[in-house]
């Protein structure tokens, strides 16, 4: 991610004109700065490829009084209750309410905030990379907030989800061989999602079962594993080559050679492949979802159906049914205002401090309305 403005004649005046030592000037200068900068911001924000925009944006006014009306998500014929899952505070443990169907759901939202700011003398010398990294790092420090913010409710709501046997931890199955992605577990993964969107009365549910997951969040080692398809056996029974034992049956050629020439596995199985660092042995993501794990009291397969989760051993990757709206954003827009992300001129600084500060700020919540739409699988 990286914010640049352009060199041209307007923009190194109007840089130059925030040192100016004439106060009203400067603050004229430094607040048409802010009013340009925020709509790229968000631009950036909103186009990053993160787990944070894996949720649907829906916009509130500031005197909204904001809530989903529910019925209009779901099935208004279903007869089970509706599971959701929000948090008051950033960073804050999710917790979940049960709704009837026919409900409006009341939620809270919550600012994230960044502050910056740099010497007046790269104003002065129209020092156009150190203002655009000032922006560049506001925009990162938001994202990171919202990153983590994102995948609290994501992984609550997956560790939380208990379709089928009415036990958390019940929509996460471990992998057929610990430490090891195949294509069997691409398989069971599909078959347990359509286990999971299952009718009311677990039967088959109106216009048939699907195929509930489109996108797949794994680990950098993950995609390791795709790719050594390619050269490594993928049957997990017996007898397919009496010769060389039970596991010597190599991939199909074709799908061989797409693995050969897609490195970045854009897809697989039809799911989209996202792939995340966080996520890993050792990584943030994982050691989040173990906390998780452990507070909810949830029974987490380990690796290789195995044991509990273990996360110096074992790692989370999470399947999403996108096309569901289940993961929901609201953004509050201030009065006037037309971007998600507002940035202002931060006007703590005096004269003898000698500095030029921005901050930044923008009002959302984190919701999942639906865990079905989540499932996991540990390996």
């Amino acid at each position: 991610m990286k914010i640049t403005i352009k060199r041209t004649e307007d923009h190194l005046a109007l840089i130059k004109q925030m040192g100016s030592s004439n106060r009203e000037e400067a603050y004229e200068a430094q607040a048409a700065v802010a009013t340009l900068m925020g709509p790229v911001i968000s631009e950036v924000i909103n186009n990053a490829p993160s787990i944070s925009n894996l949720f649907k944006t829906m916009i509130f006014g500031a005197d909204d009084n904001p809530s989903i009306p529910l019925d209009l998500f779901h099935d208004i014929t279903d007869e089970d209750y509706i599971q959701v899952y929000s948090q008051q505070v950033a960073g804050g443990l999710p917790y979940s309410q049960v709704f009837p169907a026919h409900n409006e759901l009341k939620f809270s939202t919550y600012t994230l905030d960044s502050a910056l700011a740099f010497d007046k003398k790269y104003a002065k010398k129209a020092r156009l990379d150190v203002v655009a990294k000032t922006f560049t790092r506001m925009a990162q420090e938001v994202l990171l907030k919202q990153e983590r913010t994102a995948f609290n409710v994501l992984a609550t709501a997956l560790v939380k989800g208990d379709t089928t046997s009415g036990s958390k931890g019940d929509h996460i199955i471990g992998s057929t061989t610990e430490n090891q992605f195949t294509l069997n577990d691409f398989n069971r993964l599909i078959t347990k999602s359509k286990r999971i969107n299952s009718s009311f009365s677990a039967g088959t549910p109106v216009g048939g079962s699907k195929v509930g997951v489109t996108d797949l969040l794994v680990s950098p080692e993950m995609v390791q594993e795709l790719r050594s398809m390619a050269y490594n056996p993928v049957n997990t029974r017996s007898g397919a080559v009496a010769t060389s034992g039970a596991s010597s049956l190599p991939a199909p050629e074709e799908l061989r050679a797409q693995l050969y020439s897609a490195a970045g596995l854009p897809s697989f199985y039809g799911i989209n492949i996202i792939e995340i660092l966080e996520l890993g042995i050792g990584q943030r993501f994982n050691t989040i979802f173990n906390t998780i794990v452990g507070l909810e009291s949830a029974s987490v397969v380990g690796g290789g159906n195995t044991g509990g989760f273990e996360p110096n051993n074992d790692e989370i990757l999470i399947g999403i049914d996108r096309s569901r709206d289940s993961l929901i954003r609201p953004v509050v827009l201030e009065e006037g205002s037309s971007d998600q992300l507002t940035v202002a001129v931060d006007d703590q600084f005096s004269i003898r401090q000698n500095k030029v500060g921005y901050f930044g700020k923008l009002e959302e919540g984190r919701i999942c309305i639906d865990d079905k739409a989540l499932m996991g699988l540990v390996v």
